[in-house]
């Protein structure tokens, strides 16, 4: 256990995705202390840790924004409130006091807060497993395409049909040799413009087929896919992208006390949960209607700071007034 000190901070938000830096930025807008916590050793939540190269199309004002431009964005403006930041430790228990709510964090580290907001997307997370592929990450076969440039000149198959599979593919095309996207079914589940987008491109697409076996000596040289009711075919390839969706896990949040549903927080329209001082903003929060867009999340996490701000001081104004007037 390292060396810490404890926090004292008027909100703390539970994660450092886009929800949690537009937070902290708007609490800062509202005048108030802002620490930051999340598992991850770095800033941007799956952003970061998954597609910073993926190129986002639900950000208001950008067509189309790479996700670190996206994050570098947040961070900077997340500075202007000068947060706190908690950096690859993980919330695990939550007390409440009279007025205030103390975090623990798995470090040691306790973060006494006005309020907390969670903002923490799915939790933690980990990639499906690849029947065929055990023993073959970091050999030819990832998970997640943080950067296009090792596949430059490969031939690289990517096995799945959410957006994820469809978003590596599309991305891959231009500059891979070939692209083969393999799915299970012959229905996909990412959004219809980007099917449309790689069908429209080179990428050849094979359902109703996994992929049975990787073969190569000490690195990835060929995939076996078989076709339901044929038999297996051998294609060529330097580099294979399991994009089959993740399993979620709220850790330690799911023991203290949260109405869930389904794995997600539920709250109100003011992104209050079922606790005292305790909100929710973001992909990790479920009520009826939601939609889990980024852009969703910006505003929820404005709902969630404004009606913090009046829990912490019940004189001040839910709607503080435009940004632009300051």
């Amino acid at each position: 256990m390292r060396d810490v000190d404890d926090v004292t901070t008027d909100l703390l938000i539970i994660g450092a995705g886009p929800t949690g830096l537009f937070a902290a930025y708007y609490a800062g807008f509202r005048g108030l202390r802002v620490a930051v916590v999340d598992s991850l050793p770095e800033l941007g939540g799956q952003i970061t840790a998954m597609y910073p190269e993926k190129a986002i199309l639900d950000v208001a004002g950008f067509p189309s924004i790479k996700g670190r431009d996206l994050v570098e964005g947040l961070v900077a403006q997340a500075a202007t409130a000068d947060p706190t930041y908690l950096l690859d430790r993980t919330a695990t228990t939550l007390d409440h006091g009279e007025d205030e709510v103390v975090v623990t964090l798995d470090d040691g580290t306790k973060v006494t807060a006005g309020a907390v907001l969670i903002t923490s997307g799915i939790g933690k997370f980990s990639p499906r497993p690849l029947p065929a592929g055990e023993g073959w990450v970091g050999r030819g076969m990832e998970f997640f395409v943080p950067s296009f440039a090792p596949y430059a000149g490969r031939d690289v198959v990517v096995v799945g049909g959410g957006d994820s599979a469809f978003d590596w593919a599309q991305h891959l095309e231009p500059i891979a040799a070939s692209v083969t996207l393999v799915h299970r079914r012959d229905a996909f589940r990412a959004h219809e413009r980007t099917v449309a987008a790689v069908k429209d491109s080179s990428v050849e697409i094979i359902t109703n087929a996994q992929v049975t076996e990787l073969r190569g000596d000490g690195h990835l040289e060929e995939v076996e896919i078989t076709v339901d009711g044929q038999e297996p075919q051998v294609r060529k390839a330097q580099a294979l992208v399991a994009a089959l969706g993740f399993i979620a896990d709220l850790g330690a949040i799911q023991t203290w006390g949260l109405e869930t549903q389904k794995r997600h927080v539920v709250v109100d329209s003011s992104m209050r949960t079922n606790l005292p001082r305790v909100f929710a903003a973001g992909d990790i929060t479920d009520y009826h209607g939601k939609v889990r867009l980024i852009a969703v999340g910006f505003g929820e996490a404005a709902t969630a700071v404004n009606n913090a701000a009046v829990v912490l001081d019940p004189t001040a104004h839910v709607f503080p007034g435009h940004s632009s007037e300051g």
